[in-house]
């Protein structure tokens, strides 16, 4: 069976265990772009509970617009604040001086293309965790997808309609807020680092 998945901006836990979870890993990027949607912004434990870091994007005249044709709008320092947020957020759990290095390039480097940014964010979370992963991406675009050959976890990038619930980790903040199911990867990474190969395993999804 091949699992089927949106890009995103530092993946949540779920789409990264639907990934490692994969027998065969495509990823569809043939779909009109969607706002309020996990392809351009993911979600962190911050001191003051959950937060949003949110991509500004070009936004066209036209309403059907192609996720890979998506620009970011660089008036805007995102980069800077997202960085900042994560230093914010991170800088005393277990891992984040371990993987601030690797991953900073991604605040620095100049992009044009939400989906490169995207693919780029993935490819900083497998160096991170030494993962081989290998994925084709769609020719053209189906709203349904064969169910005797395609895992359909397109519904993912939205989370209002990810209905996945995992096992409790220890976050920097749930003395204060409690544990918060299903953030960005990042989240998972610091905390438990290496570890969480086995973590993503091993949580249960639901495809739609």
């Amino acid at each position: 069976m091949t699992t089927l998945l949106h890009p995103t901006y530092f993946p949540s836990i779920s789409h990264f265990a639907a990934m490692l979870q994969a027998d065969d890993l495509c990823f569809e990027i043939e779909d009109n772009f969607q706002k309020q949607t996990n392809r351009n912004r993911t979600y962190i434990y911050s001191p003051n509970g959950i937060q949003m870091l949110n991509i500004p994007i070009k936004h066209s005249k036209t309403n059907h617009q192609k996720t890979k044709e998506i620009q970011l709008d660089t008036d805007f320092d995102w980069q800077k604040q997202h960085y900042k947020s994560l230093e914010a957020a991170y800088r005393s759990s277990p891992f984040f001086e371990y993987f601030q290095d690797d991953i900073r390039f991604i605040f620095e480097k100049k992009y044009t293309y939400l989906l490169d940014l995207n693919w780029d964010t993935l490819e900083v979370i497998k160096q991170c965790l030494r993962l081989q992963l290998d994925f084709s991406t769609t020719t053209e675009y189906f709203h349904e997808a064969d169910q005797n050959t395609i895992t359909d976890f397109r519904h993912l990038v939205d989370g209002k309609k990810d209905p996945s619930q995992f096992e409790k980790y220890t976050q920097v903040f749930d003395d204060k807020f409690g544990y918060i199911n299903n953030l960005s990867v990042l989240d998972l990474l610091f905390n438990e680092g290496k570890f969480a190969i086995d973590y993503l395993k091993n949580q249960l999804l639901q495809p739609q």
